[in-house]
């Protein structure tokens, strides 16, 4: 894993990352890039892109977690942000969900591999769970006005949608709000986050009525 990257990301947004977490994160990475050699996880193989398009991308959600927060990551695919968070915040209550079998095999097994036991992985689709969180997070699942529908049923009243999004967002949101208002959502604020010079994305947070 490029440490140095996530390091240097990490101190100038205050962000503190012990030894043991960064070697989490490696092993986490080195996991998913020898099972991705036979099984579609990432497109994303450079070690320099995979340390700002995957680690760094779901450090951006750190600052929304606290101890005791329940957290489902839908259509979380290789566990984006879902398991980097999880490595972060060892008091989450956290649950990936994913339609695709082999996924969640391969998020189980990596979970007992990086020793927490305490994630539930799930085989379902968004809209056939019925559980509610505190916080539900997506990222490169769909447009927002599909995530609504899928999101927001699964979202506590009060609690938080986080849909991570590229900088240019504002078209999508416009599109979503009939949807979002359906779905009980309301758009509380876009936060910008720049996670290497020059590339921005967008957390879209969403608050549930």
């Amino acid at each position: 894993m490029r440490k140095d990257i996530v390091a240097a990301w990490a101190s100038a947004n205050g962000v503190a990352i012990t030894d043991a977490q960064f070697a989490a994160l490696a092993a986490y990475q080195e996991r998913v890039l020898e099972v991705n050699q036979h099984m579609n996880l990432t497109a994303i193989t450079d070690p320099k892109d995979f340390a700002v398009k995957h680690i760094i991308d779901s450090l951006t959600l750190l600052s929304y977690l606290r101890e005791g927060t329940s957290v489902i990551d839908i259509g979380t695919g290789a566990g984006f942000p879902g398991l980097v968070l999880r490595i972060m915040r060892d008091g989450i209550k956290l649950t990936l969900l994913d339609s695709l079998r082999k996924r969640i095999i391969f998020l189980r097994e990596t979970s007992d591999m990086l020793g927490f036991s305490d994630v539930e992985c799930i085989h379902a689709r968004a809209e056939e769970w019925k559980l509610s969180y505190d916080i539900c997070t997506a990222r490169a699942v769909a447009s927002l006005d599909k995530l609504a529908k899928y999101a927001l049923p699964l979202v506590k009243k009060g609690g938080l949608f986080l849909a991570m999004k590229g900088y240019d967002v504002e078209g999508e949101i416009e599109k979503a709000k009939t949807s979002l208002k359906k779905f009980g959502g309301s758009v509380e604020k876009i936060v910008i986050t720049e996670i290497e010079d020059g590339l921005r994305h967008s957390i879209v947070v969403i608050r549930k009525a």
